[in-house]
């Protein structure tokens, strides 16, 4: 499991997408949603705009990622 850092309340879903490099632009992430398994907290994720927040777990096709604070 990798720890990533994020800042303020929480990170939206789209914006973490970009972040690690698996998609390229906000347009990209209904087709990467449809094309991949991602849940936050052991959840299916379905909505483009997901708040993350510190804490939450997030699966992407079995890679896991713990939010931690600043």
């Amino acid at each position: 499991m990798k720890e990533t850092a994020i800042y303020g309340d929480y990170i939206q879903l789209d914006q973490f997408l970009k972040k690690m490099d698996y998609i390229s632009s906000g347009g990209e992430t209904g087709a990467f949603l449809e094309n991949h398994t991602i849940t936050l907290n052991g959840n299916r994720v379905h909505e483009k705009r997901k708040k993350i927040r510190k804490g939450d777990i997030l699966s992407i096709d079995g890679e896991e990622f713990r939010m931690t604070g600043e």
